[in-house]
């Protein structure tokens, strides 16, 4: 029989292969076992359709593939070294995401209200939120609520959080170390500063901020790094219900996105873009929307046989998957190995069953809404009493227009003017409880927010010492405090986030530059060798020769610890001033170091177990000195008994202790007890 070549093309939805006018093959391959989807099982059955019925869907990155078969056969097996990979998202689990973005975004439906309102609210146009009164009722803004939030942020960015790591087992000293130096360095690449204030804003006024810590493939000229950006809560869904974006069955994030940027990275986008949907804010200028298309990002997590969990990425506009992860060969173990959802959320006030929370402008919204209803009322007021209106009769012949222009001199009167023709409207004042009440309710905004007048400088009647200042607003500052820690949580998150995408992804060597405390700069080479899953020796001899044999293996963990950089002024003064106060206590002096030490263990400050290493350091010093004497001395008398050497009144240079970098300290000094010893010997 002659041979023709048929073409055989991979069904990846219904996990098998169909020849061009002939059955399906009775060889079937399975489907990934990391999909844990029942639509994708209820598809084996879908091969008991016609043919014609049977929709062919292949994944954007594997395409059709080709072998030669016999004239009229089918192949039990084809003649490829290895079967390909069915491609496990397709149609119907995009049509599945689809739906699951719309209820997801149906249940966050009064969050995103919110958010949008808030923002109006802190842009001082919530008249247009609230309910209008007639058009020509006033509608006057004050910033009470707005300077409130500003100063919020500004304790925020005074306390910005640093990163240091601690290992667990003391092999994992010293790329702990190196995490600590080079983790500082990838967030100054991704300009974390701004990120960490643009989403400081966001946490003070709608109560969430978000964040996002990804592996960009494009970044370093195709090498690839840790990219973290600020993520935007409207633009972020979740299940209903749960109080942890983790422990949420999918998560999708959304961007908007040129369609000609599109296209020009995506070719197969052409003419395929989705409409932009979702809440949005109220923006000074009119966005075009209408060339733009909706990317999504959709994050889900699958469990294999073995219960191991792992999350897995697909990126699709509309109908048209531009990547998913388990199409993937090289990411069927997870698009991340941490396991995890790549974003974190940082909320001020926690709200039940929801990882988002409620902020500043959602419990000053009241005070500040009858601050300027009061206001209105005032100013009303004020209005109505600094231009007077007249009660004229009707037979009174004053001319009106001329009574009522105050650049005339004179005003024209036909016939006789009698009292009573003319009589002005008096306007009665406001009661002084109407003006209290503003200013309580002005306080209670205050007192709510925790922005008293410590908290920006101001300073009651007699209280004009620095010191006592510092004090005031360190005390004042509980609730900044509280908003802060709240902050390092959430930073420690990220930071393990990129500790796990180090220990992924950092396979080659890199360089980086790091600047100490004292400004010299050194350059740090790391990759993940040291971090990566490490395999343990057997547990006993020949253990490795018997089948199914797998080695267990150890994977180095660290702790993040986070501290605040300290770029508060009055922080600074207040340490100094306690650095100043120790110095002139003595503590520095070696013949002191056991009162000292004794006076810190009552004391509790940053910095304490430094300035405690530095005081043992002084003493083990004059200790080294101390004997380098004594030797001295048996040396010079040995010398003179041979005719040579030193006189014994020759003077010793004296020693140099170390001094700390951060905190004055004195020169060491000799007591009067040991200069009389020392004196005493030289005289004999």
């Amino acid at each position: 029989m002659s041979e023709i070549k048929n073409k055989y093309k991979k069904r990846p939805d219904a996990g098998q292969f169909i020849s061009d006018g002939m059955q399906p093959p009775e060889r079937k391959y399975m489907l990934n076992p990391l999909q844990d989807l029942p639509e994708l099982f209820a598809l084996r059955e879908k091969t008991e359709l016609p043919l014609e019925e049977q929709e062919l869907r292949t994944a954007p990155d594997l395409g059709t593939q080709t072998v030669d078969a016999p004239h009229g056969t089918v192949p039990d097996r084809l003649e490829a070294p290895e079967p390909p990979m069915l491609a496990v998202i397709g149609e119907i689990q995009l049509r599945q995401a689809q739906d699951l973005l719309k209820k997801y975004r149906q249940g966050k439906t009064n969050l995103d209200r919110r958010i949008v309102e808030n923002d109006q609210w802190w842009r001082l146009r919530h008249w247009d939120v609230v309910s209008r009164n007639a058009e020509n009722d006033l509608q006057p803004t004050s910033a009470w609520l707005f300077n409130s939030v500003a100063n919020k942020h500004g304790d925020a960015m005074d306390n910005a959080p640093e990163p240091v790591v601690l290992p667990r087992e003391p092999g994992d000293v010293q790329d702990a170390q190196t995490l600590s130096q080079i983790l500082p360095v990838i967030a100054e690449h991704n300009d974390f500063e701004g990120i960490y204030s643009d989403a400081m804003w966001d946490k003070c006024k709608s109560g969430t901020a978000a964040y996002c810590v990804t592996w960009d493939t494009e970044a370093e000229n195709g090498l690839g790094d840790i990219s973290i950006r600020r993520a935007s809560v409207l633009n972020l869904f979740w299940e209903s219900g749960v109080s942890d974006i983790q422990d949420s069955a999918n998560l999708f994030y959304t961007s908007m996105i040129d369609n000609d940027v599109l296209e020009q990275k995506y070719p197969q986008t052409q003419n395929k873009g989705a409409p932009v949907q979702g809440a949005r804010y109220v923006h000074d200028d009119q966005i075009d929307t209408q060339n733009k298309s909706m990317v999504v990002d959709w994050y889900y997590k699958t469990r294999d046989e073995t219960g191991r969990q792992a999350v897995h990425y697909c990126k699709f506009v509309g109908d048209t998957i531009l990547y998913a992860s388990q199409n993937d060969p090289a990411y069927q173990d997870g698009y991340y190995s941490h396991g995890k959802y790549p974003f974190v959320l940082d909320r001020l006030y926690p709200t039940p069953d929801s990882p988002a929370g409620f902020g500043y402008i959602d419990i000053m919204q009241s005070p500040q809404l009858y601050i300027d209803k009061l206001d209105a009322i005032v100013l009303k007021n004020a209005m109505m009493a600094g231009k007077p209106r007249w009660f004229i009769r009707d037979c009174c012949a004053v001319n009106q227009e001329e009574f009522a222009d105050w650049s005339k001199d004179f005003v024209h009167v036909a016939g006789r003017l009698e009292d009573g023709d003319i009589k002005q409207i008096q306007v009665d004042t406001l009661p002084a409880y109407l003006v209290n009440h503003m200013h309580t309710k002005i306080d209670e905004l205050k007192e709510t927010s925790g922005n008293r007048d410590f908290a920006q400088g101001g300073t009651a009647s007699g209280v004009t010492a620095a010191a006592a200042i510092a004090a005031l607003q360190e005390a004042g500052n509980k609730l900044s405090r509280d908003m802060l820690k709240g902050t390092y949580r959430a930073y420690r998150k990220i930071m393990e986030l990129c500790i796990e995408l180090i220990r992924q992804f950092y396979n080659a060597e890199r360089e980086f530059r790091i600047t100490g405390r004292d400004g010299k700069t050194d350059f740090v080479q790391y990759s993940n060798v040291g971090i990566r899953d490490q395999p343990l020796p057997p547990a006993y001899p020949g253990q490795e020769l018997e089948p199914g044999y797998n080695p267990a293996v150890r994977r180095p963990v660290f702790d993040v610890i986070v501290k605040a950089q300290k770029s508060n002024p009055y922080s600074q003064i207040s340490q100094n001033e306690t650095a100043k106060e120790l110095y002139q206590l003595g503590v520095f002096q070696p013949e002191n170091a056991e009162q000292a030490l004794a006076l810190l263990s009552m004391m509790e400050f940053e910095g304490k177990r430094q300035v405690e290493d530095t005081i043992r350091q002084n003493v083990t010093t004059q200790q080294r000195f101390a004997q380098m004497e004594q030797a001295l001395e048996k040396m010079a008398l040995l010398l003179q008994r041979q005719g040579v050497g030193l006189p014994l009144s020759t003077e010793l240079p004296q020693p140099r202790l170390p001094l700390s970098h951060e905190l004055p300290l004195s020169p060491m000094a000799t007591s009067p007890s040991e200069k009389g010893t020392l004196g005493a010997k030289q005289e004999s």
